[in-house]
């Protein structure tokens, strides 16, 4: 079995997901205290702000889009195996970007 998690998170601090070093900070915090296991990360920039990145997991994924001046950030975390790492990468992402409003929409795959 695997999870799917689409998070959007609305309400979010223009400094936390204008830049890449900021959102690549909280993201390497996260995947590293949640248990899951990075295989490779990249990252995307945009002007004058927004970031893109992505982390492949020896589990699958985990992506962000953000648009600060929206305080918005779209996220998806997709495992294969347990489902602990990512519900916990979910706690952690809410706690470090600490949004106003999430909607979120868990799907079980195969």
């Amino acid at each position: 079995m695997s999870i799917h998690l689409i998070i959007e998170f609305i309400g979010v601090e223009e400094s936390k997901i204008s830049k890449l070093d900021a959102v690549r900070r909280i993201l390497d915090r996260v995947v590293s205290k949640s248990g899951l296991k990075c295989v490779s990360s990249a990252f995307y920039q945009f002007n004058p702000h927004g970031v893109s990145g992505v982390y492949l997991l020896r589990e699958s994924h985990l992506s962000i889009h953000t648009w600060p001046e929206r305080g918005y950030a779209a996220l998806d975390i997709f495992t294969c195996g347990s489902d602990e790492a990512a519900l916990e990468a979910f706690r952690l992402l809410v706690e470090e970007f600490k949004p106003r409003a999430i909607k979120k929409k868990t799907i079980r795959r195969i």
